[in-house]
């Protein structure tokens, strides 16, 4: 049986941090993060195998724990993959959700009751992931990506608590913080990015995996049938 990843022993953090800290990325949210050292990134072995789902969800937990000790802004935790390094977008996208949908069965598995400050519905314009109770939003990397900002050498999910989100929009930072990331992305692609929507104008979930995704695009991940009795 082969022994964890040994994230101090690898050099895909150094590199993920270099590229975040790279002048043409587009996310000042995530510059701030490294920034201020609170991005917390753990490496995972292949995002096609749910051999490290376990741990993933139980490193989660406990940057929630974390996080509502000291809520500062500008947290986010990273899973980033060994591999394969060569998907395709629509590869990509299969094996996110199949890793998303994991997580999510884990947290009901182990507990967890959905944040109730976000959707459990996939489907609905106020949908969020939720790991041990808090709201993510998260943001799949990869080599092939067809955005620039959306590249990465390995396999990756950037996991942001909805609660910052909030947190900025309170004090009237979120469409500053926004317009800058977006007039960023716009520099480094050449064109505006068609996906990318306000939390309550459509699904999150049709943004996870940067791919272009039809129209009539079903998000593939179950939904959360206790949450959405409790909502309902």
């Amino acid at each position: 049986m082969p022994a964890p990843v040994d994230a101090k022993k690898s050099f895909l953090p150094g590199l993920f941090e270099d590229h975040i800290k790279d002048l043409g990325f587009p996310c000042v949210g995530a510059k701030a993060a490294v920034a201020r050292e609170q991005m917390q990134i753990l490496v995972a072995r292949d995002i096609t195998s749910a051999w490290d789902d376990l741990r993933i969800h139980g490193a989660l937990c406990d940057f929630v724990r974390a996080y509502r000790a000291a809520p500062r802004l500008y947290q986010s935790f990273v899973v980033i993959f060994e591999g394969p390094a060569v998907l395709t977008e629509a590869e990509f996208e299969h094996h996110l959700w199949a890793r998303l949908q994991s997580l999510a069965d884990k947290d009901a598995w182990r507990g967890y009751d959905y944040d109730r400050e976000v959707s459990a519905d996939p489907a609905s314009p106020h949908f969020s992931l939720s790991f041990g109770e808090e709201g993510f939003f998260a943001v799949g990397l990869h080599p092939l990506a067809s955005r620039p900002a959306r590249r990465f050498r390995a396999p990756a999910v950037v996991f942001n608590l909805h609660a910052q989100f909030d947190e900025l929009r309170a004090g009237g930072l979120y469409e500053k913080l926004r317009a800058s990331i977006l007039e960023r992305d716009l520099a480094l692609s050449g064109s505006s990015n068609p996906m990318v929507a306000r939390h309550g104008e459509v699904s999150e979930a049709r943004q996870y995996s940067g791919r272009r995704v039809e129209d009539d695009w079903r998000c593939p991940l179950r939904a959360d049938a206790a949450a959405l009795g409790d909502a309902a």
